[in-house]
């Protein structure tokens, strides 16, 4: 009897033990599951190119590391506890691309916003008013009109040349005569349109923004532009990034605000690199409701 109570003993302990070894695995497998799917969550990306238009959007964030590439710099960290990372890319088109292309082959990010100061196109629109890109277009990629030596040259003659149109020469290339356009994400212009009321310090629209290496101060050409193009607002920055996210398919939305309106006599105001980030900011956490789940 007694050998018999022993082995149910026995029994009933190896029972017990595979019990608590099934249970243990199951809660590991469930742990080891939320932590893979924590860590492959892929990162939303802020683009700022100088110090004044993507540092103050990185003091905001929490669990802050900070690398570099070249002279690019990313500060990685955490917005209700979802992976953001702002990237501090430099001015001009060619600092913009580069940064773009390092960041989405290091980070992996699931949306890129790129978002800073800009100068207006369209009088309707003031200082602290700020453009979500419904469209971004490259304002330098042109094609002159076919003139001989002396007879000069008329910048109002030039036409749009897409760089994209075709693996020939574009210069030959007659369906390279067009303006290239990059849509803006939908689900990031859901996002930033929702958030709207939170932005006091002036109206919010949808446009166009152009970029190009080019400073533009002439109020004919400025014009020029608004109504061959359509454009809002004017930077150095946004189609450079937007060609190099297409490319990778990764949802892409430029937000820029007006820092000065050469064609209503609006003032430069550095203040406003502040206001349009703290506007994004809104739109990040936004973004980030809704990708719970995913």
């Amino acid at each position: 009897m007694k050998n018999i109570m022993v082995r149910k003993l026995a029994s009933l302990t190896l029972i017990a033990v595979l019990l608590v070894s099934v249970f243990a695995g199951c809660s590991s497998t469930t742990q080891s599951a939320a932590g893979k799917e924590k860590e492959t969550q892929r990162p939303i990306m802020v683009q700022g190119p100088m110090p004044i238009e993507a540092e103050k959007f990185a003091d905001r964030l929490e669990n802050v590391k900070e690398e570099k590439s070249g002279s690019f710099v990313f500060y990685i960290g955490t917005l209700d506890n979802y992976p953001v990372i702002v990237a501090k890319t430099g001015k001009g088109m060619e600092n913009t691309a580069a940064a773009t292309a390092i960041a989405i082959e290091r980070y992996n990010p699931i949306a890129i916003i790129n978002q800073g100061t800009s100068g207006g196109h369209d009088s309707d629109l003031n200082v602290f008013d700020i453009v979500l890109g419904e469209r971004t277009t490259n304002l330098g990629s042109l094609k002159t009109a076919d003139k001989d030596e002396n007879q000069g040259t008329d910048p109002m003659e030039w036409i749009p040349m897409d760089l994209m149109a075709s693996e020939g020469s574009a210069g030959e290339d007659p369906n390279a005569e067009k303006i290239r356009y990059y849509e803006g994400d939908k689900e990031l212009l859901s996002a930033a349109n929702a958030v709207i009321d939170t932005y006091t310090e002036g109206k919010i629209v949808q446009g166009t923004i152009g970029s190009a290496d080019v400073w533009n101060n002439e109020v004919d050409r400025i014009k020029w532009f608004h109504e061959k193009y359509g454009t809002s607002v004017e930077e150095m920055e946004g189609a450079a990034a937007a060609q190099i996210a297409d490319a990778y398919d990764i949802a892409f939305l430029g937000i820029r605000i007006l820092s000065n309106n050469k064609v209503n006599g609006g003032k430069y105001n550095p203040e406003t690199a502040a206001a349009n980030q703290g506007y994004v900011y809104e739109v990040v956490k936004e973004y980030i409701s809704t990708l719970d789940g995913e």
